[in-house]
């Protein structure tokens, strides 16, 4: 259910390909070797595998690796496949498991790994970020890899050396991005360099203001509570292409590959070359289906409300992937759990109780402003969508656009906010 491209200080996709996760077979016992998101490897003995069950494989990984009974709710094993064909077991984020009770975590060795699988996705750009935001994640990873910030220590250096395990790798490429400085002649930082040295004593002063230093586990937990505010955290994400804008009206526009992400919330369309937000929409905002023909590519279609020359329009969208019904599948479920939450009421509802006894609830948090052109914005422009109306008799395109849905599967809340828009007689028929 994941992507094929390797973070940032992995292995890649035909490196990745070789792997298996059973490494000997013998009459009762096998070698199962199940992967961490920092790619160690955890490596057990385990007999009659046929018969073993996949909690039973699960509570194994627990008690080798020493993690309190939380992590069964926490975690869950990942079948994964980079070029789709024999797959690997990785011990991962559940996506079904509630951010809200992430913060209520206190065991030290859980945040550890799942601070390990957040900074795996900021640095390959699965969790596309605005420089502002790669900065400060950047300079908590300094803290855990490098200690505590010393002044007038060659910290410039150190950070120079390995500059791609604290930033994503297309920030750090001569002549890309702001740190094109980092890799020309002198010993002066560049602007990217002096931002990162500058949230990296801008942590150390916070965690000093006590008088007393910091644990891993605050740094682990401050790093999660930064990419919280990123919409795409704890998805699944799948492969896929959309059609591109035409660029002329002789040309055909082609397609971008994308990574489509799926969470509890929502769903984001990626484009992975541009490190951006193509789409971002909850599941009050939208209606989907999937379509398999027998003699083209299965495609996930989303639809969502907008506008066409300030007309109210329809919108749909058309994500070609061999796992679209996949995709279809998982959205389905995700809104099955969003709506029984909203039925159970605020005490029963997915956030549940407190995973440790006697820890206080998780602080609400104010939404922050998004940045003008940040990252995590929708560039809907950048999408080639069908756009209908409706005028009470049937559907009519118009002029590129779409209609009230076709379809009935959509999340149906009361804060909904799609509608299904309606025209005069002032739409020209398409």
């Amino acid at each position: 259910m994941d992507g094929t491209e390797g973070s940032a200080g992995q292995p890649g996709p035909a490196e990745r390909s070789h792997r298996s996760s059973v490494s000997s077979v013998g009459a009762r016992v096998a070698d199962v070797l199940v992967y961490l998101a920092d790619d160690t490897v955890v490596p057990l003995a385990v007999e009659n595998l046929p018969s073993l069950s996949a909690h039973e494989l699960h509570r194994a990984i627990r008690e080798v690796l020493q993690l309190p009974d939380m992590a069964l709710e926490v975690f869950a094993l990942w079948l994964v496949s980079p070029l789709l064909d024999e797959p690997f077991l990785q011990f991962r984020r559940n996506v079904f498991f509630p951010k809200q009770r992430e913060l209520q975590i206190h065991d030290e060795e859980v945040l550890r790994l799942l601070y390990e699988e957040a900074k795996g996705n900021v640095l390959a750009a699965r969790y596309p970020c605005d420089v502002e935001d790669c900065e400060a994640l950047g300079a908590l990873v300094c803290r855990v890899q490098l200690g505590p910030y010393q002044p007038g220590q060659p910290a410039a250096c150190a950070l120079r050396e390995k500059l791609d395990s604290f930033l994503p790798a297309h920030l750090c490429k001569r002549g890309q991005g702001l740190f094109a400085a980092l890799r020309g002649r002198g010993a002066r930082a560049g602007p990217g360099e002096q931002g990162l040295l500058n949230a990296y004593r801008q942590v150390q002063e916070a965690s000093s203001d006590d008088g007393c230093e910091a644990t891993l586990g605050t740094h682990y937990r401050a790093y999660l509570l930064k990419c919280h505010e990123l919409p795409f955290y704890g998805c699944a994400f799948f492969h896929g292409e959309v059609d591109k804008p035409a660029p002329g009206f002789l040309h055909r526009g082609g397609r971008k590959p994308v990574s489509v992400a799926i969470s509890l919330e929502g769903v984001h369309v990626i484009d992975s070359r541009e490190k951006h937000v193509l789409l971002g929409l909850r599941f009050q905002e939208l209606s989907w289906d999937h379509t398999s023909p027998e003699e083209e590519e299965p495609v996930l279609w989303l639809e969502f409300d907008g506008e066409s020359e300030g007309t109210p329009v329809n919108k749909l969208l058309k994500i070609y992937s061999k796992q679209a019904e996949l995709m279809s599948s998982l959205i389905e479920y995700c809104i099955e759990l969003s709506q029984a939450a909203e039925s159970a009421g605020p005490q029963d509802s997915a956030t549940g109780p407190p995973l440790d006894p006697g820890s206080s609830p998780a602080p609400v948090q104010r939404p922050k402003l998004r940045r003008q052109g940040s990252v995590v914005c929708s560039r809907i422009q950048h999408l080639s969508t069908i756009d209908y109306v409706e005028d009470g008799k049937g559907i009519r395109r118009v002029k590129p656009k779409r209609t009230t849905s076709f379809f009935s599967r959509q999340l149906s809340l009361g804060q909904g906010s799609y509608t299904v828009v309606q025209t005069g007689d002032s739409l020209e028929q398409g």
